[in-house]
Parts: C-alpha cells; sequence; structure tokens
C-alpha cells in the first residue's frame, strides 16, 4: 500500500492556501538525499516556506517536495524525500499536521530494524 503522507501534504497544503495562510514545513535534514540552505539547519531539521509568494514550481510529488527559492539573495532548488517530512502547519496560528518519526527510513548509522523489530503498533479487538 502507498504512503498516505504524500495525500495528506497536498490537502493541508491546498486547506492552508485556501484559507489565505502561509504553509510550512518541517523536515529532518539528516538524509543525505535533502538538499536545503544548511545554514538554516537547527538540531538536524529545518522549517521551510512553502507560500506561494515563496517558492517557484513548487511540486508536491508522490516521492518528494521540490521547488526553487532564494536564500540570501542565492537561488537554490530544495528537495526533500516525503518521508523526511515531519509536518506541515500555519505559520500565523500553528494549525496542521504532524507524522511520526518513526516513519522515516533507517539511516546508514542506524541499527538495522530486523535485528530489533518493534512490536506492531495497531491491536484487533474483537
Amino acid at each position: 500500500m502507498t504512503s498516505s503522507r504524500p495525500y495528506l501534504i497536498r490537502a493541508m497544503h491546498e486547506w492552508i492556501v485556501d484559507n489565505g495562510m502561509t504553509p510550512h514545513i518541517l523536515a529532518d535534514a539528516s538524509n543525505d538525499q535533502v538538499q536545503v540552505p544548511r545554514q538554516f539547519e537547527e538540531d538536524g531539521k529545518i522549517v521551510l516556506n512553502i507560500g506561494p509568494t515563496a517558492v517557484q514550481s513548487l511540486d508536491l510529488g508522490a516521492d518528494a517536495i521540490s521547488f526553487d527559492a532564494r536564500f540570501d539573495g542565492k537561488q537554490m532548488t530544495v528537495f526533500i524525500p516525503i518521508q523526511s517530512v515531519l509536518a506541515i502547519y500555519t505559520r500565523e496560528n500553528g494549525q496542521g499536521m504532524m507524522f511520526a518519526e518513526e516513519d522515516l527510513p533507517p539511516t546508514d548509522d542506524s541499527q538495522d530494524r530486523s535485528a530489533n523489530p518493534k512490536s506492531p503498533h495497531l491491536r484487533l479487538v474483537k
């Protein structure tokens, strides 16, 4: 089954913009595939304005979010794998949606999950 995360991100983005607010995303910047302005990272995470006036060529794709923007006057293409998006919310009042970090794929330096499996989050109740 495909991830619901890209669909939820697109829906929240549309809802935020339709209500005249500014969409921001919180992303885990520790993934090697993430291309963001590293000078704005804090504790391995970054907050980015993805509003229509802040970015160009916004693509809220199934596998990644990408766009062009200016940071300190320099043009940059930003690329964030969808699994690295931790939240989407409004700047004005903080309403939005957070995503669980445990959904992130393991990094190269993390322990092999097959050696330490987690129990399921769902339980069948009759």
